[in-house]
């Protein structure tokens, strides 16, 4: 008789950027066919991941319900992706009302099954408050956290101490983490830098990363290797399993499927890029929920222009205008852009998405210009393409900070979306990296040792296990050993 498989119950963060990894976290869970997988959302995102999720997988979507207007969101606001910057607290706010829906939805999964209880919760980091849950229950939790180390180790230093507000200084250091040296102001969001522990998103947020200490363990979306410093950091300040597990990405075909509308398919990008000599081509995006104010996007469109060289830039409308509506080139760019890249064949312009991995992949790709979200940094990474950092929002301005100054695969070109950038400084960024400059070599060879890196990582051979998939059988067994102790002794379940 056929083993009964333990179920695993997954739940991110309502945004594409938590559930995409979540979602390959999942797949790759199911791939081992020890577990079964019941993922956790509200009913639009389930709906979506409904669509492109494989014909042949046996993940279990579940419905958590929830109504935004309640939550004083506009209607059918479900995902991060979705709303203004200045909804996303009351999304945020609004995760807090899933707790007793989530509550039952355990309790009915116990119930269907006998009394088995699940055998771990992995919850978002956004949603610690999994943890109580796991606890009454007694399941073991994790909290999976889609970034970085290093990123997150910054993220959570400063919003839990705002050692910012302790001095007069630009600089200043993080009294937990000194060894991560030296930070501005200007490398803080605006919600951070004007946060003083009482404001909406500081209650939210610090009580969010208190309950990071309490789960079993987590999981981090990295590679021990380059990240150690970070990593080092959450062992140290919680004692707890911290398992670097990444990177964990959709494949080209599962991402084509999310992405609701491609600005250009796969097909006719790759027409584009057959077309250019090696190494020739910058890509330039900022993700699926970052923009820059419209003066920054004037002067990136007179640098691409400038700088002579092929790229493809993903564009979506500036700051202060909804990031998902249609993007007015005639507006936002100078004059007569568009029809002269399209005539001289040197740059396209894609509307919307793009498929980043197949672009990444290409053999013309020389540079990446990104946001750095972590997603893109482990996409841009695995492929060697050496980055030019721009970062924008969360944990992004450390993301770049261990790029460029610990990893040495990127150099930053400006920072944060509303500061003064100028079209010259940009055009000698790119130049920097795509021509053959002593730098630009360093990075470009820098990159391709962390592909390699990467690689081994997540290799996973008779004769040879990579630290990513060391990292993840640790994490499941400590799993299975908690269940093992606790056999017969499950909650509410009959004797």
């Amino acid at each position: 008789m056929a083993q009964k498989k333990e179920n695993i119950v997954m739940f991110p963060f309502m945004a594409q950027g938590h559930i995409n990894p979540f979602l390959a976290l999942a797949l790759r869970i199911e791939k081992t066919k020890k577990f079964t997988i019941t993922f956790v959302n509200t009913p639009l995102n389930i709906k979506k991941l409904r669509s492109f999720l494989p014909s042949n997988s046996s993940i279990h979507l579940l419905e958590i319900p929830f109504n935004s207007s309640d939550h004083d969101l506009p209607p059918n606001s479900e995902n991060m992706d979705s709303l203004p910057y200045h909804f996303l607290i009351n999304l945020f706010q609004a995760s807090l009302s899933f707790k007793p829906h989530f509550r039952k939805l355990i309790s009915n999964l116990i119930q269907e099954k006998n009394g088995q209880k699940p055998v771990c919760i992995i919850s978002d980091m956004f949603l610690g408050w999994c943890e109580e849950i796991a606890q009454e229950f007694g399941i073991f939790h994790a909290i999976f956290l889609g970034g970085g180390g290093f990123g997150f180790a910054c993220y959570y230093s400063l919003w839990v101490n705002l050692p910012h507000r302790s001095t007069d200084s630009e600089e200043f250091v993080l009294p937990d983490f000194p060894e991560a040296s030296l930070f501005h102001v200007t490398q803080m969001t605006d919600f951070l830098r004007s946060a003083d522990g009482s404001d909406s998103y500081s209650s939210f947020l610090r009580k969010t990363l208190s309950q990071w200490s309490k789960a079993d363990g987590i999981l981090f979306n990295t590679v021990e290797e380059i990240d150690k410093l970070g990593l080092t950091y959450f062992r140290r300040k919680f004692g707890r399993q911290v398992c670097p597990i990444g990177p964990v990405l959709l494949t080209p075909g599962s991402q084509a499927r999310s992405r609701r509308d491609f600005g250009i398919s796969p097909e006719e990008c790759k027409n584009w890029l057959d077309k250019k000599p090696s190494c020739s081509v910058i890509y330039v995006s900022f993700g699926s929920m970052n923009t820059i104010s419209a003066s920054q996007m004037m002067q990136l469109a007179m640098a691409l222009e400038g700088c002579g060289k092929n790229f493809i830039w993903v564009v979506r409308p500036p700051l202060g205008f909804d990031i998902n509506s249609e993007f007015r080139a005639n507006e936002w760019l100078p004059e007569g852009f568009e029809e002269k890249i399209k005539v001289s064949g040197r740059g396209l312009l894609v509307h919307k998405w793009a498929p980043q991995v197949e672009i990444l992949s290409h053999k013309s790709l020389s540079a990446f210009l990104s946001h750095c979200g972590w997603n893109s940094v482990l996409e841009s990474l695995s492929h060697g393409v050496p980055m030019i950092g721009w970062p924008v929002a969360a944990e992004q301005f450390y993301n770049v900070k261990l790029l460029e100054d610990m990893i040495g695969v990127c150099v930053e070109v400006a920072r944060g979306k509303r500061s003064e950038v100028f079209h010259e400084d940009i055009v000698e960024k790119i130049k920097l990296v795509m021509n053959e400059s002593e730098k630009g070599k360093e990075m470009r060879e820098k990159a391709l040792q962390i592909k390699e890196i990467i690689d081994n990582a997540i290799k996973d051979e008779e004769n040879f296990k990579g630290s990513s998939m060391e990292a993840m059988d640790q994490f499941l067994n400590a799993a299975l050993k908690l269940r093992g102790e606790d056999k017969g002794k499950i909650h509410g379940a009959p004797s």
